[in-house]
């Protein structure tokens, strides 16, 4: 089927919006070498991140819950003004604080544009046709991928970091033009709106729950202990808000995130699924990159390429499972396809080495981006399907939310099982006889070995600095002290293989997790229209509204 003209150009302009926050989570990376130097900001250089994460993941769900009260038109247009506000103000920046704040300001317009975007595609299209649709947005994500750390380097060494967030200028104003002419004006009733509460207190609670927690994962193992004060204070505090979460969110008469979609199967097995999957994958993912240039020794210029075939893996997957899924209807094997593709690439990556090729890691990345891309329409969709049109943006925000705290949890997990594989396999480091020359040429200079003194060793820059210190030395033990150097790379490849490989073994685990939990997953025929009461009376999706009229079930933009 093909969308009419003006659907055709509201997809141009979810699309486009998309691309604006998913691009900012990439581009900002390659420029951050260059921000930390003007700034003199690198003790303060991961808040640049996390400020962006934290603000995106506490508004998705209470974004999810207005656009279902007031309609997506009117939030997804002030998203994207925030965001560019967000945007302009990071460009200004004077000073580390001053950018931390505003990046801040971009997530939360960049959380309402992810939530608001798949929902909209969900009011213009009924689940049978949404699969191909929803496939191009999960390719949006694949493209960002791609092109953002070669827009973001070719920016910042051609014009200025600055520019990695003066370029959402032009696509965001498009977005803004094309979003407010093709989008319907109408939203909700007077009678609606006034009939409906907002759950102030529910969203207070869910930042309070939230903040901290995703304060702890990243904090924890890295700026402070897991068993210090900040971190079990922070895990406390989260927990206690939760508690009170839960309980308000029984009470309230219209919750931020109700606890009845949990009795839907097909929703409770999909955030299980997406959980998992996050937790395993992205954290994963993130040494990919630090063992090409550690261990296989691509350049650090190259390393942000690394990811490319994956990237382009995902995108081909998503919009051919997309088509699939609305041309036969069943998401499900579709899902336990991609899952298990995802586990093997992963067991795959298990077993690298430091004698693994270029070719082998393209391989790995070619299988996991696959089985990636296949499931990236998939969950979304099944959800969607499973619930009225009147909850569609409380459950779009749902997965959103899961899928963003997961992949957080993987990055703290598994970046701990790194830190402690390496522990393990270094026990006897001082032993060694580079360290033990080093030692006795020059007395005075400690030598610690952690995870970040084992990248600089393992970079070319460092490499290089050793072997002007070693011409420094006498000639008599020159060949001796390159001999113990060749050795003690050689030691410290192995270690980090070996942690890395611990890393894959363990996000093999998870995402094995999520495969057992997607053929749970219930297959439901997906409805060719945008509501079906016979299915709601039977029980298939869940409303706890009762009473709504068919009004109600009408597309809200």
């Amino acid at each position: 089927m093909t969308p009419k003209p003006k659907t055709a150009l509201i997809m141009a302009g979810v699309m486009i919006t998309l691309m604006l926050a998913s691009l900012d989570q990439t581009i900002v990376a390659t420029a951050m070498p260059r921000i930390v130097q003007e700034f003199e900001g690198l003790s303060h250089l991961s808040w640049v991140f996390t400020a962006y994460m934290l603000a995106s993941a506490v508004t998705v769900p209470i974004y999810g819950k207005l656009s279902d009260m007031f309609g997506r038109r009117n939030l997804i247009l002030l998203a994207v003004v925030i965001f560019l506000f967000g945007s302009i103000l990071s460009g200004l920046a004077q000073s580390m604080t001053q950018l931390i704040f505003f990046r801040g300001i971009q997530g939360i317009g960049g959380g309402a544009i992810m939530v608001n975007s798949f929902a909209i595609v969900g009011d213009l299209f009924p689940p049978a046709q949404r699969g191909k649709y929803q496939g191009l947005l999960g390719a949006v994500f694949g493209v960002t991928s791609v092109i953002g750390p070669l827009l973001g380097g070719w920016l910042t060494d051609s014009f200025s970091w600055r520019w990695i967030f003066y370029v959402n200028i032009p696509l965001g104003l498009a977005a803004l033009a094309v979003m407010a002419a093709a989008l319907p004006r109408k939203i909700s009733s007077a009678h609606e709106i006034k009939s409906r509460s907002i759950d102030y207190l529910g969203a207070v609670l869910i930042t309070l729950t939230l903040v901290p927690l995703l304060l702890a994962l990243v904090w924890g193992g890295s700026e402070y202990a897991w068993g210090s004060v900040m971190i079990i204070g922070l895990l406390a505090g989260a927990a206690v808000s939760l508690i009170l979460f839960i309980w308000r969110e029984r009470k309230a008469r219209d919750p931020i995130l109700s606890l009845g979609l949990f009795r839907n199967k097909v929703f409770s097995v999909s955030v299980v699924a997406v959980f998992f999957s996050a937790l395993g994958m992205f954290g994963s993912i993130l040494f990919i990159p630090v063992f090409a240039q550690g261990v296989t020794g691509v350049s650090a210029t190259n390393s942000g390429l690394i990811l490319m075939p994956m990237s382009l893996a995902m995108v081909s997957a998503s919009i051919i499972s997309g088509q699939l899924v609305s041309r036969t209807g069943n998401y499900k094997i579709l899902a336990i396809l991609g899952m298990m593709g995802a586990t093997i690439g992963m067991i795959l990556f298990s077993q690298i080495d430091q004698n693994t090729t270029s070719g082998g890691l393209v391989m790995r990345m070619i299988i996991i981006g696959l089985g990636l891309g296949i499931t990236m329409p998939i969950f979304t969709l099944a959800v969607q399907n499973a619930f009225s049109q009147a909850r569609l943006g409380e459950v779009t925000a749902g997965i959103q939310l899961f899928r963003s705290v997961g992949g957080t949890v993987g990055g703290a997990v598994l970046g701990g099982v790194m830190n402690a594989g390496l522990a393990g396999q270094l026990t006897d480091i001082n032993n060694d006889p580079f360290i033990k020359a080093i030692q006795q040429i020059s007395p005075a200079t400690p030598v610690h070995i952690d995870g970040n003194t084992i990248q600089a060793f393992l970079s070319s820059e460092g490499q290089a600095q050793i072997q002007n210190l070693i011409a420094q030395a006498p000639a008599a033990v020159q060949d001796q002290l390159n001999a113990a150097f060749a050795g003690f790379l050689e030691t410290l490849k192995s270690a980090y293989s070996v942690s890395i490989d611990q890393v894959f073994i363990v996000g093999a685990l998870l995402l094995g997790t999520a495969t057992a939990a997607v053929f749970l997953l219930p297959q439901i025929a997906l409805r060719k229209t945008h509501h079906h009461p016979a299915a709601e009376e039977a029980g298939i999706m869940l409303d706890l509204e009762l009473g709504q009229s068919d009004k109600r079930h009408e597309p809200k933009l």
